[in-house]
C-alpha cells in the first residue's frame, strides 16, 4: 500500500481523496450484467462529481436527479444528442425523483418535458400549474426494515391511496407513466424488494384495468454495496429481482432503477494525516486533517461506519479518531483498532468512502476538505 500511495501523498498532500474510475465502470457493468432488463439511472446525490457523471454517461447510464442543479449538470451531457430528433426523449437519460419540487424548479424544467415523481395531491396540483408537460411516476411507500437509511417516513404514498392519486392525475390532464418505490439505502433484507415489487404490481395492473396505460416500473436504489464480507451478495438480489419482474410485469414494461451507493461506494479511498495526539480518560485520540464536516460526513448523514488502517504496523489498541474542527461533535470514531505508537505526521488510510462523503461535505471552520484526484 505504501509503495503506491506515498508518491501520491508527496505530490498532492493530504487529505487526499482518490477516485477510481475503473472501479466505477466495473460496478456499473456488474449492475447491467446482473440486471439486463433494468436501465441504470445513477443517483447523482451519492456523489455528484462531474467526472463521475462523465464516466457513467460514456458507459450508457441514465441519471436520477433531485434538484435543478443536478438536472442541468446531467443535461449538459445529453443536450448534444438532441438534434431535433422527434424520437429523442429526455426521459431516457433523466428522472427527477425528488417527490417534492419547489415551484421555481418546476417552472425551469417545464421546457424539457421531464419525467418526475410525486406522492401526494398537493404535488400533483403544483405540477399541473407549473410543469404540465411532465410525465409522472407515482412513488409508493414500501417496507424498508433493516436498511441503513430508511425512506418511508418522508417519502411515498400509502399503497391504499395509489388508485385515487393516479385517477386524480389523469383528471387534471396529466399522464402517469409508472410506479416507483425505494426499499431504503443499503438494503440488506431482500424480502423488502419482494414485497415492494408485489405492491407495485398490484397497483400497476389495477391502473391498466382502468385504462391507464402505465409502462415504467422504477425500483429505486438501496442495492447493497460490498463494504465488507457481511454485506449480502448483489448477484443473489439481482436474481430475485429478475425472477419477480418476469413473474409480475409485462415483458414490454420499462424497468429502471436508481443505484448510487452501489456504483460509487467502493470506488474511492482517502488518505489522512495525523495532526495531533492525546490520551484522554485512558484512550488515545488521534486528530486527523479531515472529519465529519468534510469527507467523513457520511458518518453523520449516511450512518456509515468508518474504517481506518495505519501505514505502519505496531501493537494496537482501541483508539479514537477525531476531526480537525473546534466542534466536539467532530468525532469520526471512538473504536478504531490502531497502533498505539503512531506519531504526528503518520498517515491513515480509509477505503470504500466514495458514497455520501464529498457529496455532503462542508467548509466548516474554513477547512477546504480533501483534494480529489482521479485514476
Amino acid at each position: 500500500m505504501q509503495n503506491t500511495l506515498l508518491p501520491l501523498i508527496k505530490e498532492h498532500g493530504t487529505p487526499l481523496f482518490i477516485l477510481d474510475h475503473q472501479k466505477i465502470r466495473e460496478n456499473y457493468r456488474t449492475f447491467k450484467k446482473c440486471l439486463p432488463r433494468v436501465q441504470c439511472y445513477y443517483a447523482v446525490k451519492a456523489n455528484s462529481h462531474p467526472e463521475i457523471i462523465k464516466t457513467l454517461f460514456n458507459e450508457g447510464s441514465s441519471f436520477d436527479v433531485a434538484s435543478y442543479n443536478e438536472f442541468m449538470q446531467v443535461y449538459k451531457y445529453i443536450k448534444h444528442f438532441d438534434k431535433g430528433d422527434k424520437n429523442f426523449f429526455i426521459w431516457d437519460k433523466i428522472i427527477f425523483s425528488n417527490t417534492i419540487k419547489d415551484r421555481e424548479t418546476l417552472r425551469k424544467i417545464r421546457r424539457y418535458k421531464p419525467l418526475v415523481t410525486f406522492d401526494n395531491l398537493d404535488e400533483l396540483k403544483k405540477i399541473k400549474d407549473f410543469c404540465n408537460t411532465a410525465g409522472l411516476v407515482l412513488r409508493l411507500k414500501v417496507p424498508d426494515v433493516g436498511s441503513q437509511v430508511e425512506m418511508g417516513s418522508k417519502f411515498g404514498a400509502e399503497p391504499g391511496d395509489a388508485d385515487e392519486l393516479i385517477t386524480h392525475a389523469f383528471d387534471l390532464g396529466l399522464t402517469v407513466e409508472g410506479i416507483s418505490f425505494h426499499c431504503g439505502s443499503q438494503c440488506t433484507h431482500f424480502d423488502n424488494y419482494t414485497a415492494a415489487l408485489s405492491i407495485a404490481s398490484d397497483i400497476f395492473h389495477n391502473a391498466q384495468k382502468k385504462g391507464y396505460h402505465l409502462n415504467i416500473v422504477d425500483m429505486g436504489g438501496g442495492f447493497p454495496a460490498p463494504y465488507d464480507d457481511q454485506a449480502p451478495e448483489f448477484e443473489k438480489l439481482a436474481a430475485l429481482i429478475n425472477a419477480e419482474c418476469a413473474r409480475l410485469f409485462p415483458k414490454d414494461a420499462e424497468l429502471i432503477a436508481e443505484p448510487g451507493r452501489f456504483i460509487v461506494a467502493t470506488a474511492a479511498q482517502l488518505i489522512t494525516e495525523i495532526i495531533g495526539k492525546a490520551r484522554r480518560d485512558g484512550k488515545i485520540f488521534y486528530y486527523i486533517n479531515d472529519g465529519v464536516y468534510h469527507t467523513f460526513s457520511g458518518v453523520v448523514y449516511d450512518h456509515w461506519i468508518p474504517n481506518f488502517r495505519a501505514f505502519r504496523q505496531g501493537k494496537t489498541e482501541v483508539c479514537a479518531v477525531v476531526g480537525p474542527t473546534c466542534d466536539s461533535f467532530d468525532k469520526i470514531t471512538l473504536s478504531a483498532q490502531l497502533p498505539a505508537d503512531l506519531k504526528v505526521g503518520d498517515y491513515l488510510f480509509t477505503e470504500n468512502i466514495g458514497a455520501y462523503s464529498i457529496a455532503s461535505a462542508t467548509k466548516f471552520n474554513g477547512f477546504d476538505g480533501a483534494r480529489i484526484i482521479h485514476r
